[in-house]
């Protein structure tokens, strides 16, 4: 019978299955591997107790690539089996990906977003631009989707700072902003408007837009506490805003960006994104959304 790995290997096997899980299925409480005769079962702990098969892993003798083999409910058996990569064998991640897919996708309590305009409301500092990361990052949207005026603002007048704060410098930005949603509402595909729009005013630019097209608008808020607010600002040390700002900021969000303020000015749907609050990673924040 063939021999299980060393234990150094096990609990390295261990550890970044449970570390991708986090990242990839934060709807699972934990993964847990158990080994017999050289291969390494998987299964995904699920709240209430209940452990589902996910896939068996065959040790190769090389520490990041394993076989394959997908757990059939069926026959409650397993089967040798391909990577969407096309072989055989690979990552510990890849394998837990390929068996999520299947059985643990339609567990998640997944919020499905329709292509249209997605914009994104919160202060500095909230996470909009870790959790559009993570949305790319997870091929759950293209990276051209995004239209960020703040990502504009340094492709225009990137060498020119003091230009770049100018009436004039805001006018062309939010200009070619439109642009960029419009070439995409104009084909049908999802436009994310990526600033802080927690103003009446600057919703309204981009409602209408939406309505040129007769494309739904999803607006997502992002609302952490003061306290983490400031947190997060200090974390990322922005020299382009102060304490008091964020304090500006949040205050205006509070006044008038609720959800019901939203709906009433236009939004299809209102979504909270989940962030330091409820404990919950851009990644795992990502996980909760579906984009067509």
């Amino acid at each position: 019978m063939p021999k299980n790995p060393s234990e150094s290997i096990q609990q390295h096997l261990r550890q970044r299955l449970n570390r991708h899980t986090r990242e990839r299925w934060p709807h699972v409480d934990a993964v847990t591997v158990r080994f017999r005769g050289g291969f390494a079962y998987v299964a995904a702990e699920l709240p209430g107790e209940e452990s589902l098969p996910l896939c068996r892993l065959r040790f190769i003798g090389v520490l990041h690539t394993w076989g394959f083999a997908l757990y059939l409910a069926s026959t409650e058996s397993y089967r040798d089996d391909i990577l969407p990569s096309g072989l055989p064998t690979g990552s510990p991640e890849e394998a837990l990906d390929c068996a999520g897919d299947l059985y643990l996708n339609a567990l998640a309590p997944v919020i499905r977003v329709p292509a249209g305009l997605v914009v994104l409301v919160g202060p500095p500092a909230s996470g909009k631009t870790s959790f559009v990361r993570a949305l790319i990052e997870r091929r759950q949207i293209d990276a051209e989707a995004v239209v960020s005026s703040d990502e504009i603002r340094t492709q225009l007048f990137g060498t020119s700072p003091a230009e770049a704060v100018s009436d004039s410098a805001d006018g062309q930005i939010f200009e070619e902003r439109d642009r960029r949603i419009v070439a995409r509402l104009a084909v049908g595909r999802t436009a994310v408007a990526e600033s802080t729009n927690v103003t009446p005013r600057a919703r309204a630019r981009l409602i209408a837009i939406a309505r040129r097209f007769n494309a739904p608008v999803t607006m997502l808020r992002f609302n952490p506490d003061v306290t983490d607010l400031l947190q997060q600002y200090t974390e990322r040390g922005r020299a382009d805003l102060t304490a008091v700002d964020v304090h500006a900021y949040a205050a205006i969000m509070a006044r008038d960006a609720g959800a019901d303020r939203l709906r009433s000015e236009g939004a299809t749907t209102v979504h909270d994104v989940p962030g330091r609050r409820e404990a919950t990673t851009p990644a795992e924040a990502a996980a909760h959304f579906s984009f067509a």
